[in-house]
């Protein structure tokens, strides 16, 4: 292919005119492909577009839309990170991501695919660490929720619960009033529940990717010791860190001990695992769902919004609102120009 003209074609799949992993010019101003792909410069940004079946019906309503911020040239890519994943397209060139990033959820309404806008991200090809929160994001749901059913509050603990992720509440406080709330379950019934954790869809292929990878993987939970044990057989991670609840008579006492792993907590271990394995924080994902999250999530390279609180998702570098967590390999599997 010399060149392709998208004005002249509605719905046709990428795969019939472009090969993947290969960059090509697009003429946002002329709606035409060309296989000699610009030099990128230090300015120049990523606009990707994944979760679905792209077709170039996509690419020329991205182009109309670019051409409306006054872009007028750029480079594209259709890759493929991993065969369980659609291919993706992505569009460097250059724009102003803090003006781009809040126009894009109504252009991914239109797509119907989801969207991102990011300057840099960690690569694949080299030595990198995830961190990643437990409850509603390695796993579907809250434990502590469903340790407070165990003792009938669950109502009463699940609505702390809520204003904590949002961040109507600090974490630490809302912490220890729900866990109050939960003295004298058994330890038996909090074993029971360890072994029917349901696992977020596509973690575990993501955990397997970048371990194939030569990555390293940790958790970083406001939740409970027990549970993150239990993903971490479940998924091969290598470090956790969690809150440890304080037991008597094989019943919780009610009380929290040691360091309570709050927002802070979490930034501190990421760092602190980063500098231990002599990884770039540049090399570093960080991603989770709640407010508790923020504050790791813009210490790494990268924050990733996981079917994330709205504030979550408006903060957070990234974000994946729908489908397999597999999809953070878009994030960082590029193709080098």
């Amino acid at each position: 292919m010399s060149s392709y003209n998208l004005s002249e074609t509605q719905g046709k799949k990428l795969s019939s005119i472009l090969k993947l992993d290969q960059w090509f010019r697009l003429s946002i101003r002329e709606s035409i492909i060309t296989e000699n792909a610009l030099q990128p410069c230090s300015q120049m940004n990523y606009l990707l577009a994944f979760g679905c079946e792209i077709t170039t019906s996509h690419i020329n309503k991205i182009t109309d839309f670019l051409k409306s911020k006054k872009i007028d040239d750029a480079n594209i890519c259709y890759f493929q990170p991993d065969p369980k994943l659609e291919p993706a397209l992505v569009i460097q060139c250059q724009f102003d991501i803090a003006h781009l990033k809040p126009l894009i959820a109504a252009l991914s309404q239109v797509l119907s695919c989801q969207l991102a806008v990011f300057d840099d991200a960690p690569k694949i090809t080299q030595p990198g660490l995830l961190v990643m929160d437990m409850d509603s994001t390695a796993i579907t749901i809250e434990c502590i929720d469903e340790i407070a059913r165990l003792a009938n509050v669950y109502e009463e603990v699940a609505s702390v619960t809520a204003q904590a992720m949002s961040g109507a509440l600090e974490f630490s406080d809302s912490l220890k009033l729900r866990v109050s709330k939960l003295e004298g379950i058994e330890l038996k019934l909090i074993e029971k529940l360890k072994q029917q954790l349901p696992l977020m869809p596509g973690v575990l292929d993501l955990c397997e990717y970048l371990k194939s990878k030569g990555w390293t993987l940790a958790i970083a939970s406001g939740g409970f010791i027990p549970f993150a044990e239990r993903v971490q057989q479940l998924i091969g991670l290598d470090f956790i860190h969690a809150n440890e609840l304080e037991v008597k008579d094989d019943k919780l006492t009610g009380n929290v001990l040691g360091v309570i792993v709050d927002a802070q907590e979490k930034a501190n271990f990421l760092n602190k695992m980063a500098n231990e394995l002599k990884i770039d924080i540049k090399q570093t994902l960080a991603m989770g769902d709640g407010a508790n999250d923020l504050k790791m999530m813009s210490a790494a390279g990268l924050g990733i919004a996981v079917h994330g609180k709205p504030t979550v998702v408006k903060e957070a570098d990234v974000a994946i609102n729908d489908g397999s967590l597999l999809q953070v390999a878009y994030f960082i599997s590029i193709p080098n120009r």
